[in-house]
């Protein structure tokens, strides 16, 4: 039973490896892994202070740079290093989820139309782990995210963990079989 963990893990690691270099396999694929990833980020700085930055963006809507400059200073002095760099990965394998989500889309559109709702829910699970923190503050609750153990760290790290286990199960998009069996 060991050894078949072993060959799991060992599968698991493989496909993940897989999955975030599916991006750097064209520069179409790369260019919306990077306009995705640069979007998350923005939207979780600004939701991290949500009343700043309406008041910001009310004012005047190109203020935006220095919004996103102003609330990146404010999430390190917050949360560290650790957050910020928790942050920016959230960012980063959120692009990869989008891009990997949206080649299975494509694939399954070939396919048939009952194959696309089982490849949907791939691209809420990408947006629900990029929001993790990032929904509290947007809802009001910025509050809840200051009683959070370790500044809301813990939770970013889980919305990590979980979209680094479901880019390990998807793989590369372009084998990955959309019947529910093994790899083609």
């Amino acid at each position: 039973m060991t050894g078949n963990r072993a060959a799991t893990s060992r599968e698991w690691i493989r496909d993940l490896r897989d999955a975030l270099g599916y991006p750097l396999t064209s520069d179409a694929r790369l260019l919306v892994t990077a306009v995705v990833a640069v979007a998350t980020y923005v939207v979780l700085v600004l939701s991290s202070f949500p009343q700043f930055s309406v008041q910001v963006l009310a004012t005047d809507p190109t203020d935006v740079g220095y919004a996103v400059t102003a609330l990146t200073r404010e999430v390190y002095l917050t949360t560290g290093y650790l957050g910020l760099a928790l942050v920016a990965t959230y960012a980063v394998l959120t692009g990869i989820g989008v891009t990997n989500a949206l080649a299975l889309v494509q694939r399954a559109r070939r396919r048939s139309a009952s194959t696309i709702v089982g490849v949907l829910p791939g691209l809420l699970a990408a947006g629900c782990a990029s929001c993790g923190a990032g929904v509290l503050g947007a809802l009001g609750f910025v509050g809840a995210m200051a009683a959070l153990p370790f500044d809301g760290n813990l939770l970013r790290l889980g919305g990590i963990a979980l979209l680094l286990f479901f880019l390990g199960r998807a793989g590369d998009p372009r084998t990955c079989s959309l019947d529910g069996g093994g790899r083609a």
